[in-house]
């Protein structure tokens, strides 16, 4: 009887844990990401006014990476050309090392990304935040 309950408890252990994010705190943590990217709605709504550095990034989640009207580098076209479809994981993901993501997902140790900036810290929150304001949020 001991051995299926410590099996059940090796199998929670081995799950991967994702961590949902706080878009109250994904707001604050955008401070640093508008110097560079803006949200403004379809209709022309500006949810927070931002650089053109980047792309617009409202409506990001459930898009195809490279896919909106920006000028993107080829590797992160070539991403969403092979599938990339921005989630919350992933987007954090991405956040933290552009690059290093893009290579991994492209099995391409050449690949590089435009933004060079690396969010450390909260790229959970703001991908929740991101989710928050987006047209499903």
């Amino acid at each position: 009887m001991i051995r299926p309950f410590a099996a059940i408890i090796a199998i929670s252990f081995a799950a991967p844990a994702f961590a949902e994010g706080d878009a109250a705190a994904g707001e604050k943590t955008f401070n640093q990401c508008k110097s560079c990217h803006m949200i403004v709605a379809d209709d022309g709504t500006e949810v927070v006014k931002g650089g053109r550095t980047g792309p617009n990034l409202y409506g990001v989640i459930g898009r195809v990476a490279g896919s909106s009207d920006f000028r993107y580098g080829d590797d992160i076209v070539a991403a969403g050309e092979a599938g990339l479809v921005w989630d919350e994981t992933n987007l954090a993901e991405y956040a933290a090392d552009p690059r290093s993501f893009l290579r991994t997902y492209l099995d391409d140790s050449k690949a590089k990304s435009r933004m060079a900036f690396k969010l450390r810290k909260g790229g959970a929150d703001v991908a929740a935040y991101l989710a928050s304001v987006g047209p499903q949020g």
